[in-house]
């Protein structure tokens, strides 16, 4: 006779039981995979949101908080440079910066630190009046030295002074011209050497150096 491939019925209850316990053991693993698919997912979800995080936050510009030190120096370090003084420390004022380093050979990272404080004319922990008194008394310092070499190119140093045609008087050597235009009165040549040089260096801020095209780059 021909064999089946039916159960034979004393086994028949045995072979269902193994039969369930293999559709049991796919179901555990159907839901273990499962399981750990959800959980590379949510890692998966959890990184990209932490990376936006981050992301966000070296994009943001560095805000301070009003009247903070950290906002003064900020401060002094946009007027130094010559930019907008929000107290912020944004994208503009880090390309300023790195400008600034590179153009000073600093180490170019955007960062206005130790070295580039000092090589700004600021001192950490120095309030913004401070550091423009500072820049300022630099300033100054250097217009006199400017001035005194004009003053002995012109006159040789002598207040009294006056050119062959009586057209320039003074240390300085001032038309009537240039003279009246920065608040002086009077005869330039009479005028002591204390105003003289003080007329001079408003006559320096308003003008520059072109005020004494010969003897300015002496």
């Amino acid at each position: 006779m021909p064999t089946t491939s039916r159960p034979l019925p004393w086994y028949r209850d045995e072979f269902r039981a193994s039969q369930r316990a293999s559709e049991d053991r796919r179901d555990a693993a159907f839901r273990a995979r499962r399981r750990r698919l959800r959980g590379r997912s949510g890692a998966a979800v959890l990184l990209a949101s932490l990376t936006v995080m981050v992301g966000a936050a070296a994009a943001a510009p560095s805000t301070t908080t009003p009247g903070s030190s950290s906002q003064t120096t900020t401060q002094a370090v946009q007027q130094a440079l010559g930019i907008a003084a929000d107290g912020v420390y944004g994208p503009q004022t880090r390309a300023a910066v790195k400008a600034f380093q590179r153009a000073h050979g600093l180490l170019v990272d955007g960062v206005a630190g130790s070295q580039t404080l000092a090589a700004l004319g600021i001192a950490e922990g120095r309030s913004e009046t401070q550091a423009l008194a500072a820049r300022s008394a630099s300033t100054s310092t250097t217009d006199s030295a400017l001035l005194q070499r004009i003053a002995q190119c012109e006159s040789g140093g002598d207040p009294t002074a006056v050119s062959a045609g009586g057209t320039y008087r003074g240390k300085y050597q001032f038309s009537v011209a240039s003279w009246r235009a920065v608040g002086g009165t009077g005869d330039p040549a009479a005028a002591s050497a204390a105003e003289q040089d003080k007329r001079a260096a408003l006559l320096l801020q308003a003008q520059g150096e072109s005020a004494w095209p010969v003897c300015s780059g002496a």
